[in-house]
């Protein structure tokens, strides 16, 4: 089973049609058992850091042990930020901590937000991306941030150009997380969900 965490701060629609587009009907579910019991966790996003982390506190245990149980984890856009210490959107509140590092303002240069689609710059392997990085070198994926993740650790596996190299993707494990939303990002973005479903 698959579900979609509906903690109020998601384009849920959205995200529950690019699965069903693949071949899996998703739940969207704030009902912590029926998350519990899930083979697939997808945590998406839209807002602000500090108003999502409000939200998502009911849910913040079932997240982690869902992740520390080895089950496939997939957070989308704000749902990739969130899994890090902290934002400079919103000092003084924690993250989920899942990944050290900081989410940081996008540097001056370019209009921010940064809205539209960019080119994804896969620089490491990645189970949810296909196994050739050349697969990747002329497709495009629709971003809308004004914030990028800087982790501590060795988990970016894509990049995106946009005043510099910002951090498009990561993983570690059974995590996975996208800038990007691979819903809205036509065939190449559906194939990420694909290959995610299939792990």
């Amino acid at each position: 089973m698959l579900t979609i965490i509906d903690y109020g701060s998601g384009n849920l629609k959205s995200i529950s049609n690019g699965f069903l587009k693949v071949g899996t009907k998703p739940i969207i579910s704030n009902d912590i058992e029926k998350i519990a019991n899930s083979d697939y966790l997808v945590l998406p996003g839209v807002g602000s850091f500090g108003s999502a982390m409000k939200h998502i506190e009911p849910f913040k245990d079932v997240i982690l042990e869902h992740v520390n149980n080895g089950k496939p984890f997939l957070g989308i856009c704000l749902g990739l930020q969130i899994l890090f210490t902290k934002s400079e959107e919103s000092p003084g509140v924690k993250g989920l901590d899942i990944f050290k590092g900081e989410v940081k303002k996008i540097p001056e240069g370019h209009k921010i937000p940064h809205i539209g689609w960019n080119n994804l710059k896969v620089i490491k392997k990645c189970p949810i991306f296909s196994d050739s990085k050349e697969d990747y070198l002329n497709q495009y994926f629709y971003f809308v941030h004004s914030y990028h993740c800087v982790p501590k650790e060795d988990i970016i596996t894509g990049l995106v150009d946009y005043s510099g190299d910002l951090t498009a993707s990561v993983s570690e494990n059974n995590i996975f997380a996208t800038q990007f939303h691979p819903e809205k990002s036509g065939i190449a973005g559906l194939k990420i969900l694909k290959n995610f479903i299939n792990l």
